[in-house]
């Protein structure tokens, strides 16, 4: 059997995850640049890997070492599953006989909670009108640039409402296209991870904004499916989809001009959809469905956050925890 190049053995990996595993564009995108730097290390670092089939556990061990100057523990677990993901393709395929990463432990990942916003700051990262930077204002702007202005500020407020009120992940959104949407109904149709399907209920103001939306986008002759395209002018007349860094420079333009200490970003919008629906009194389950979680253990970990802010709160308010914080303010008895 001809051995397989790292080329051809990444396309055919390409190929596998796209095809038979039905992987997110994102998780492939991960998985074949962490084999890629894999296969540069063993090649001009290690100098023992010219094929996959030369791979070595020695070899993907100093590559796990090397990561550790530059790459955080959750982020050396990912690569870790992508190249083991990639070494059990090739095994499956007949390509090598042993696996090199077999046996290697992933790195133990400190567990995190979610940070959600308030809902103060999620109220006002909607409300805020979108316009440009304060700097750019002291221009006089024309009448077309008003009109795009405003078109802009629709897209966005209808983005921010969509995120804040289904929870969905920014890879769902700026996958959906108008097609998807049911405003009669209430609902959008979301494709999740592993190619999952799920609908997700939208709420009053959600749909309204929508509605607001692709009525604007009408006027300009904006008549692509995807739902939310980029506004800047094009030589091509096609729109283009938005991606997942123009989500967040939205909202991080949002955050600014509303004010918003935090730092905002996607799933953060997810985290405090999901927590100030369990605030609220949803039920667990019903909140892993709408959030496409495929084990409740994922859903649970907000349970820990409202319980953490619940003990803030307390620790703020309550007077015997203000006196435990004192613990020299009892007067002694005589």
């Amino acid at each position: 059997m001809k051995a397989a190049t790292w080329t051809g053995a990444v396309r055919d990996f390409d190929l596998f995850l796209r095809a038979e595993k039905n992987q997110s564009v994102h998780t492939r995108r991960a998985y074949l640049s962490d084999v890629r730097q894999l296969a540069v290390f063993l090649e001009e670092v290690d100098g023992s890997a010219p094929v996959p089939g030369k791979a070595s556990s020695r070899g993907v061990r100093a590559w796990l070492v090397e990561l550790q100057k530059s790459c955080g523990p959750a982020t050396r677990a990912r690569k870790l599953a992508g190249a083991r993901a990639f070494f059990r393709f090739l095994v499956r395929e007949g390509e090598i006989a042993v696996d090199p990463t077999a046996g290697l432990p992933l790195p133990k990942i400190p567990s995190r909670l979610p940070r959600p916003l308030s809902v103060d700051d999620c109220d006002a990262l909607v409300e805020t009108p979108s316009s440009d930077e304060p700097a750019r204002e002291s221009r006089p702007r024309s009448e077309a640039r008003r009109q795009m202005d405003a078109l802009r500020d629709l897209r966005d407020r209808a983005l921010l409402e969509l995120l804040y009120g289904t929870g969905i992940r920014v890879g769902e959104l700026v996958a959906l296209d108008v097609r998807d949407l049911d405003l009669r109904a209430g609902e959008v149709r979301v494709l999740g991870k592993g190619g999952k399907e799920r609908i997700v209920p939208l709420p009053a103001l959600a749909r309204e904004a929508l509605a607001a939306w692709l009525e604007a986008r009408k006027r300009p002759g904006i008549l692509a499916e995807p739902l939310f395209v980029s506004l800047r002018p094009r030589r091509d007349p096609t729109p283009r989809r938005l991606g997942d860094r123009d989500v967040r420079r939205v909202l991080e333009r949002r955050g600014r001009q509303a004010g918003v200490r935090d730092h905002v970003h996607p799933h953060r919008m997810r985290h405090s959809y999901a927590t100030h629906l369990l605030d609220m009194g949803a039920d667990l389950r019903e909140i892993q469905e709408l959030l496409g979680h495929a084990s409740l253990s994922t859903t649970q970990k907000y349970t820990a956050v409202s319980a953490e802010q619940l003990r803030q709160v307390y620790d703020r308010a309550h007077p015997r925890a203000a006196a435990r914080k004192k613990p020299g303010s009892r007067k002694k008895r005589s």
